[in-house]
């Protein structure tokens, strides 16, 4: 039986993400999001933790990340597990990332707006949406 390699983020964009092209043409874009996580402790004070992954896309997801994603925006992201090993110094480094899948941007309320007003259509009311799901202007995904 084989394993399975899947993670599920939700979190908030660090940064712009990076595009570059691999030699075949193939976009490649990076990019980190913020997950944060909070509990009470046995005192019942509100703790807080943030992790921070880094993000892979590649093709026309990639080029969806590029174009869309802007640092701050809160995404949904699909994929695997990957950790690379290199030498630096002499010694062995290990950096873990996240190739994604799939990506949802969600859906933000901005200032003023109430929890339904932006229910379908394009987020944000930007004139070059298109839905990374269903590649549509106006979409209920």
């Amino acid at each position: 039986m084989s394993g399975i390699n899947k993670c599920l983020f939700i979190g908030n964009l660090t940064r712009d993400p990076e595009v570059r092209y691999s030699q075949s043409g193939q976009a490649v874009v990076s990019f980190a999001i913020a997950c944060n996580e909070t509990w009470k402790d046995k005192e019942g004070q509100k703790q807080e933790r943030v992790e921070f992954v880094n993000i892979t896309a590649f093709g026309k997801l990639g080029e969806i990340c590029e174009k869309y994603l802007q640092k701050g925006k809160q995404v949904y992201i699909e994929g695997r597990m990957q950790t690379d090993k290199y030498e630096k110094d002499g010694r062995d480094v290990y950096s873990t990332k996240i190739i994604a899948s799939q990506m949802t941007m969600l859906r933000q309320k901005e200032q003023g707006q109430t929890d339904n007003s932006n229910q379908g259509g394009n987020p944000g009311g930007r004139e070059d949406f298109e839905c990374p799901r269903c590649h549509r202007k106006e979409c209920d995904c």
